[in-house]
């Protein structure tokens, strides 16, 4: 590297941000599990290869053309970026901040890979593999890419309107991604879900979580990986990553006290699922408040934002869309939650916490006004309308060519067996189409003479 770019860099901070990178990779498995968990035992292998799919392709989007339309310079009114970086060209003797350009590329990569995994839990147990990664191939190009771009790229911090105009213009606080991965993914999943329609059955047949053990693991990965996504947005090992390390953690558990609380006050009993998906509706809602509030303002949002999303996932019930996961209910309206909440509850000694000069920005209970609650909601509507309306075109086009949805008798039947010659739970030849070890040795046993001890044995 030139002398001045080694001079720049901090091997602290890269340390952080790479390891804050695999963080938040691991997160992507933790979904696949948690949606996994969620599903029906028929189609739990689909699910989760909906989300390791999207790990492959989004990581080859990301390399030719993907970082460049997000993080290179802007074209013209903070839309999208240029391909200037195209196969990330001239990035491998570049640094971002204090860390080499790289680092920067390998974190914001597994930002876009997880985004469009969030949506596939709307549409579970019904929808084509194939078409699925058609889908997420166009919508990473179309919808993610201009929307990060929109959101995280500041461009020359020296003066104003040279990055995305939601981050450089309106000056909306999303310090991880509350707008940009959750609102978008989120109402992405909700037209998605309209698009595809409900699954056969759906509502008057009960499709309970097949494996809740499964749901808990997932949950506690995503848990773990969210300091990596949160903390490891402040791209250095400083103060402001520290705080946004402890709001994340009392956050997610204020979420998932509030979740519970409001399923023994409606039904009579805390749930594991509730539990569950409480402390994911807290991590969502403090991802872009996590640096602009003090503990106890997460604390706050936390509690606010589990019981809203407790409330919340019911109301596909009275709207009448499937949407299989409560992808709408936890990450939409926590992540609304969250960025509107950063207009009350921000405070300047957090916000300005690397700038200890300025004053920082407060929101409406810090002593603050209307004006940043106003920004925030900018950024809420721009985001989720368009990455509504853009997805629904998208997904009325796919359907429309190539079809989203597979059969009803595969979808009946299972969609693991149909699209992928699989089952998650090889029991026997009822579930495993002969191919199973019991299936195999009640084959050999077979064709064994009668009356062997060996042979009784193997039949019992």
């Amino acid at each position: 590297m030139p002398p001045d770019v080694l001079e720049s860099l901090n091997s602290g901070d890269t340390a952080w941000v790479l390891a804050a990178s695999a963080l938040v990779l691991l997160m992507t498995p933790g979904l696949a599990f948690f949606y996994g968990g969620m599903s029906r035992s028929k189609s739990v292998l689909n699910m989760m290869m909906m989300s390791f799919g999207t790990i492959a392709l989004v990581s080859v989007i990301w390399v030719l053309y993907g970082y460049s339309l997000a993080f290179s310079g802007d074209v013209g009114n903070g839309l999208i970026g240029n391909l200037d970086k195209i196969g990330l060209k001239d990035t491998l003797l570049t640094a971002s901040g204090t860390s080499p350009e790289l680092a920067f590329v390998a974190f914001q990569l597994m930002f876009a890979i997880i985004t469009p995994a969030l949506i596939s839990g709307a549409i579970a147990d019904r929808v084509k593999f194939g078409a699925w990664m058609v889908f997420v191939g166009i919508w990473v190009t179309v919808v993610y890419l201009p929307v990060a771009h929109w959101v995280f790229y500041f461009g020359d911090t020296s003066k104003t309107g040279d990055g995305g105009w939601l981050a450089d213009s309106v000056l909306a606080l999303d310090f991880a991604g509350g707008t940009a991965v959750h609102i978008n993914a989120g109402m992405a999943a909700l037209a998605l879900a309209l698009v595809v329609g409900k699954r056969v059955g759906w509502p008057k047949e009960q499709m309970r979580p097949h494996n809740l053990p499964f749901v808990l693991l997932g949950a506690g990965l995503l848990w773990f990986g969210w300091f990596g996504f949160n903390a490891g947005s402040a791209l250095a090992a400083n103060g402001q990553a520290a705080v946004a390390f402890v709001n994340t953690q009392v956050a997610t558990g204020a979420a998932a006290l509030g979740w519970i609380i409001v399923e023994k006050l409606r039904h009579g009993k805390s749930t594991t699922l509730g539990l569950a998906s409480g402390a994911v509706a807290g991590l969502v809602a403090i991802t872009p408040a996590c640096a602009s509030v003090n503990p106890l303002g997460a604390i706050a949002i936390g509690l606010i934002a589990g019981a809203l999303c407790a409330v919340a996932i019911g109301l596909k019930y009275r709207l009448g869309f499937d949407d299989s996961l409560d992808v709408v209910g936890v990450h939409a309206v926590g992540g609304i939650t969250g960025a509107l909440l950063i207009g009350l509850f921000a405070t300047g000694t957090v916000t300005g916490i690397l700038t200890p000069e300025s004053d920082g920005v407060n929101g409406l209970l810090m002593g603050g006004g209307l004006e940043q609650l106003g920004r925030q909601a900018i950024g809420v509507v721009a985001v989720g309308a368009f990455s509504f309306v853009a997805t629904w075109i998208i997904a009325k086009l796919l359907d429309v060519t190539m079809g989203l949805r597979v059969t009803p008798e595969d979808e009946v039947s299972g969609i693991d067996q149909a699209a992928h010659a699989e089952t998650a739970y090889d029991l026997g030849p009822s579930t495993g189409g002969g191919t199973g070890a019991l299936a195999a040795a009640v084959a050999a046993a077979k064709e064994k003479p009668a009356g062997k001890p060996a042979d009784r044995k193997v039949e019992a």
